[in-house]
């Protein structure tokens, strides 16, 4: 087992004009959560775009299992085990829940009573057991992002890309969806997520990114995350801003090199 299931070097994604990200470098270690964090617009989602092969990068590498995927289109990728959620859940309404998560349980099986039977499985494990039956357009916004979690789990991944998966949730039910992420790396899986519940960040992850302008400006420990204003200032994604409006130094391409250091005890980020 390699020690880095995932590792990023200098990707960049230009748009036209637009880097939406700048030679970003970074590692996913095997068996850990990962959190990359920042302000909305940071290049998060289409990092994710790019490691899921949904987005080439202009420039760079994507290293999973220690083989170079970046020319490989996305159903590949999902062969070899890298599944991802997205911010938008677009779900088949007319399908009930245990057929939406049957979908991708065809990855691996050809027949559909095995399929149906390893999306019950799979909907034990996220907590929609008792909506099995139920049509995906009943569900509720906590009961479609648990689906959406269901249907990566479905190709029984190595790796799983988490995109906001709690956004739109209220405190209980970001609460109750925690122990389901935790509990993914019990079962053998990756995760890199993104998020703006700093707190759910720092209940899960063990190692932060901070993206901003496309680059990976920081990174640490969940522990320093938790002592840094910067991080705190995410849960209120604000660029450039803090938590109480004062300025954060790593959000700002000006002044990059000062870091978040300012209020951060070691183990600490640092600037990169």
């Amino acid at each position: 087992m390699v020690e880095s299931l995932l590792v990023v070097e200098n990707v960049s994604k230009r748009f036209g004009g637009l880097l939406a990200v700048d030679k970003a470098s970074f590692q996913v270690r095997t068996g850990r959560i990962t959190a990359l964090i920042g302000p909305n617009g940071a290049g998060k989602t289409t990092l994710f775009s790019i490691i899921s092969g949904f987005l080439p990068a202009n420039e760079g590498r994507v290293l999973y299992d220690g083989a170079d995927i970046a020319a490989e289109p996305p159903h590949r990728r999902a062969r070899r085990g890298i599944a991802r959620t997205f911010q938008i859940v677009q779900p088949f309404a007319g399908l009930t829940v245990r057929e939406n998560i049957a979908i991708g349980s065809h990855l691996w099986q050809r027949s559909r009573a095995k399929a149906l039977d390893a999306a019950k499985q799979v909907a034990l494990t996220v907590g929609l057991g008792a909506q099995l039956e139920a049509p995906a357009a009943t569900l509720t916004v906590a009961g479609s992002k648990r689906l959406e979690l269901a249907r990566a789990l479905a190709i029984a991944p190595r790796l799983v890309l988490l995109d906001e998966v709690l956004a739109g949730l209220n405190p209980s039910e970001i609460r109750d969806m925690v122990p389901v992420i935790r509990e993914l790396t019990v079962r053998g899986m990756t995760i890199l997520m993104t998020e703006h519940v700093m707190q759910a960040v720092t209940a899960l992850a063990e190692h932060v990114l901070v993206l901003a302008e496309g680059r990976i400006i920081a990174r640490g420990s969940s522990r320093s995350c938790r002592r840094s204003a910067c991080c705190r200032g995410l849960s209120r994604p604000r660029r450039g801003k803090t938590h109480n409006g004062g300025e954060c130094a790593c959000l700002s391409r000006s002044s990059r090199s000062a870091g978040c250091m300012q209020d951060t005890a070691a183990p600490k980020f640092y600037a990169v």
